[in-house]
């Protein structure tokens, strides 16, 4: 668990790095023995999560197992195809203007049920609208072969697309955020996790200038 102090301390870059220790100890099975009742008491008046993630709603992502996390170490918001819409982005300003957190994470997933439908153009009450947030990805992306979630190469490579677009947008409309990260008071980076092998690889999405 963090304090004000360790947070204020804590650059960015460390901020990853000890994300992705706790992810190689996910893969390794070297879980840090918890006691969740004990860190309970200890957030009851404060927290100082050092990272923010943006994650889809998906049951097999479960974001703080994933990066070996416990309570009161992540802000983690979910919504199907991992977005921005503005209650996320005013969610992210508070994490990192407010509450002083280092790294916003946008997480996307192999196999992403959103995406698929997005490539299936399916029409259904307010998932067809929230499919249009996903589009753009599909009209961004090299893709062989049809644009079917029967095509998993198809639907893979959209994530990565639209994880990385949703980091465009972040930037674009978030002057709070864009200019904590120009400022290097923040870091924002892409991941995709593979449900196949359990592994999460950050991507190779541009910095701010």
């Amino acid at each position: 668990m963090s304090t004000k102090k360790i947070l204020a301390a804590l650059s960015p870059e460390q901020a990853l790095k000890d994300l992705k220790k706790g992810h190689e100890r996910f893969k390794n099975h070297e879980h840090i023995t918890r006691d969740f009742m004990q860190e309970v008491q200890d957030t009851v008046d404060t927290q100082y999560p050092f990272a923010i993630i943006l994650g889809c709603i998906d049951s097999r992502v479960p974001v703080e197992i994933l990066f070996d996390q416990g309570i009161g170490d992540l802000f983690v918001t979910r919504v199907a195809g991992n977005f921005e819409n503005d209650d996320i982005l005013a969610s992210m300003e508070y994490a990192c203007e407010v509450t002083g957190s280092k790294l916003i994470v946008v997480l996307g997933h192999e196999s992403c049920g959103a995406v698929k439908a997005a490539c299936d153009d399916v029409q259904i009450g307010h998932i067809t609208g929230l499919l249009d947030r996903i589009k753009p990805a599909i009209a961004q992306t090299k893709i062989k072969g049809e644009i079917s979630s029967k095509n998993a190469q198809c639907i893979n490579d959209v994530a990565k697309t639209n994880v990385k677009l949703t980091i465009d947008r972040i930037r674009l409309k978030s002057t709070i955020l864009n200019k904590l990260e120009q400022k290097r008071q923040i870091k924002i980076v892409g991941a995709y996790y593979s449900l196949s092998d359990g592994v999460v690889e950050f991507m190779n999405t541009k910095e701010q200038k």
